[in-house]
């Protein structure tokens, strides 16, 4: 049985460094998994990702020290058990508002009769198909779920969250919390940094790990500082677009001066 690592850090109170990948290339996974972040987050939902394209990045980091996490394009117990079976052990599901939504994502991870996965390791890559021992009787144990409030609603729902058992990990999406705050594209505003702050606490209060994406780097910082424990730090979207405006800048007079992206999340 392949033993979550990342899972082990977390609960050890060890931080964990990420990237985002939306490239949706296994190409461009693996010459970022050598790079020495502790995980990289394959996007299933805001990149053009599909299960084939999250397998070939899958197999494209499993050589490297990197944790994949996985991010599906919804909270559905279908898309999940496909992700599962190709060999992801962390995900990250979006959008979730309230206990039922966690619960559900919980289940979605577990084989009965403590959740609804379904049974087909034979076929899965997860369990090598069938080459690792009483796969099915381990597996759940290795599973790391992670859920996502992005909303005003899921903050105010952040304590019943919590308490959902199964529940490894909390993250905080800036982005469309800043959004569903009324401060669109400022995620660094007062009001959104307090309310982030306030769930940084509960979650490390109820002992789960804290999670955030944020490429302004003195905001990252300051949510390490706090006891965030899995920080995505950058995007290889925007690392690759923001190099290439730059290198192309300096030799070229008639292109406008590249956005700094200081008030971005990504």
């Amino acid at each position: 049985m392949i033993t979550n690592t990342f899972k082990q850090a977390l609960s050890a109170k060890q931080p964990q460094i990420g990237l985002w990948l939306g490239l949706a290339n296994s190409y461009s996974a693996e010459v970022v998994a050598g790079a020495g972040f502790h995980w990289l987050l394959i996007d299933g939902e805001h990149a053009p990702n599909d299960v084939r394209s999250v397998l070939s990045q899958l197999q494209a980091i499993a050589p490297y020290p990197s944790h994949p996490v996985v991010r599906p394009p919804w909270n559905d117990a279908v898309i999940i058990k496909q992700l599962l079976d190709t060999g992801a052990q962390t995900l990250l599901i979006p959008m979730v508002q309230n206990a039922g939504d966690a619960s559900n994502a919980v289940k979605a991870c577990r084989y009965p009769p403590q959740g609804v996965r379904g049974v087909g390791s034979a076929l899965a890559r997860a369990s090598r198909w069938n080459r690792v021992p009483d796969y099915l009787k381990q597996a759940d144990e290795q599973m790391c779920v992670l859920v996502q409030i992005e909303t005003r609603e899921g903050v105010a729902n952040l304590d019943e969250i919590l308490a959902v058992e199964g529940v490894d990990g909390v993250f905080i999406g800036p982005a469309d919390l800043s959004a569903d705050m009324g401060y669109m594209g400022n995620p660094s505003h007062p009001e959104v940094q307090a309310t982030i702050d306030r769930c940084i606490d509960k979650i490390l209060a109820a002992n789960k790990a804290p999670g955030i994406l944020m490429a302004n780097e003195s905001l990252a910082q300051r949510y390490l500082e706090r006891g965030a424990l899995f920080v995505a730090v950058g995007v290889d979207t925007t690392l690759l677009a923001r190099s290439a405006e730059a290198l192309a800048a300096r030799f070229t007079s008639n292109l406008q001066k590249p956005a700094s992206g200081e008030q971005s999340v990504y």
